[in-house]
């Protein structure tokens, strides 16, 4: 049995138990999760979809922060730290606490001769929940990391589901139609329980899991809505109506259709987590989200957002066109060869004027050259296309071409989110 004393001891660690990096399945995490004998003591929401799952858990944990409630929030994947995965109370958890709950995992994976095969996601999620059971919490969010009914976090049975937009997006293990995929999502629902969908016009095979296993189903626009007015919004769900509230601080128009959903999640569990006005009002004002249209202090303007799949790139672009007036935009942009870099490009392609294209590390990532012609093929010149070895490089590139006025919006995947984040930290901070 390993026992490595530091947290990225552990993480080098747990690339090598499994020979996949996905691999779909319940059976092995919920046989170590059985010999853990996990409880975590609180009110679950479980939170899937293809986008809008991180700024609704994100919403949840701010509204839930505020009511005066002791929140756990697990999000995948992270951007500069693992400890970002697994929060309580806002603050991540520190690499003592996480390399215990490793420790604990790892004890009840090689109980059994021989040892359970456990994916690095796997792994992390049970130690997430190790930690989450012994935090006292009122309440825990969970955001799904891919799909939902063989998702790990499915092994903990959700008072509350949530399923977000859903695209066309991992279509080697979801399947190619948003039936299939829709599908997936909604094998998180549970007998009895809320489940909430968040897209106006969900899969009928999402529809029919909820019948099918007996799970209310809450929809956006039906039994739950939003309506703009001006500078603020109002909100109608099972729990009652509620007016006057502000725009989130998270930017983009689709981010009401977020918070709506975080407010039916609290209108599900109302009678035992009740929320006040001022908690949501609050909690919409100070939420925070690293990489959902990110706006870096400076000029010129730098906007972060990890957005991987068409939807998401169509929000993107319709996000940068609401912005104020900036005379050209730089595109620093790199992607996974498996996600649709085609459907990306053709969305935000309107709202660029110059492409600083890279590949991403590892075996998944697509070359700058693949990412270079699907530009070229959405009808941009040649000369407006820049290849570069890395991301940091094209970054750097793009910084150099831009003037003042002018915008960097990076974007295509959490890698790439990831290297411009810490290039401009770095920068901020003096580094080189």
């Amino acid at each position: 049995m390993a026992n490595p004393e530091s947290l990225a001891g552990w993480l080098a660690y747990l690339e090598t138990l499994h020979p996949k990096a996905i691999e779909m399945g319940l059976d092995r995490v919920a046989g170590v999760a059985s010999m853990m004998a996990i409880d975590v003591g609180c009110p679950v929401i479980t939170v899937g979809g293809t986008n809008g799952k991180g700024s609704t858990c994100a919403m949840l944990d701010a509204i839930y922060r505020h009511a005066g409630y002791r929140v756990g929030q697990y999000t995948s994947p992270h951007l500069l730290r693992f400890n970002e995965r697994v929060r309580i109370g806002g603050n991540e958890a520190a690499d003592e606490t996480l390399v215990a709950a490793f420790a604990r995992v790892e004890q009840a994976r090689t109980a059994n001769d021989p040892a359970t095969p456990l994916t690095y996601f796997e792994f992390s999620t049970l130690a997430a929940l190790h930690v989450f059971a012994g935090a006292r919490l009122d309440v825990l969010v969970l955001e799904v990391g891919l799909g939902g009914r063989l998702d790990a976090v499915n092994v903990i049975d959700a008072d509350v589901a949530v399923v977000t937009a859903i695209d066309i997006d991992h279509v080697d293990y979801l399947g190619p139609t948003r039936e299939d995929i829709g599908r997936e999502k909604a094998g998180i629902f549970r007998a009895g329980n809320p489940a909430i969908c968040g897209d106006s016009d969900p899969p009928r095979s999402l529809v029919a899991h909820a019948a099918a296993v007996g799970a209310p189903l809450w929809r956006i626009g039906h039994e739950y809505a939003y309506r703009v007015s001006g500078t603020q919004w109002s909100y109608r769900g099972p729990g009652g109506s509620r007016h006057g509230l502000p725009i989130p601080a998270l930017r983009g128009a689709y981010q009401l259709a977020n918070a709506a959903t975080a407010l039916a999640a609290t209108d599900a569990l109302r009678g035992r987590l009740p929320v006040s006005a001022g908690a949501v009002r609050d909690g919409l004002v100070g939420v925070e989200l690293a990489g959902r249209f990110q706006v870096l202090p400076g000029r010129p303007t730098i906007v972060l957002d990890v957005a991987h799949n068409p939807q998401a790139a169509r929000a993107l672009a319709a996000t940068l066109g609401d912005m104020g007036f900036h005379p050209r935009t730089h595109a620093v942009f790199a992607m996974l060869a498996d996600k649709d870099i085609d459907g990306v490009v053709a969305a935000v392609a309107p709202r660029v004027d110059d492409w600083f294209v890279a590949p991403l590390p590892g075996p998944r990532g697509a070359s700058a050259v693949r990412i270079a012609q699907a530009i070229e093929d959405a009808g941009v010149s040649a000369q407006s296309i820049h290849a570069f070895g890395d991301v940091q490089q094209a970054f750097a590139a793009a910084q150099e071409r831009a003037n003042e006025a002018d915008r960097i919006a990076a974007f295509g995947s959490f890698l790439t989110v990831a290297a411009v984040l810490a290039a401009a930290r770095s920068q901020r901070s003096g580094g080189s």
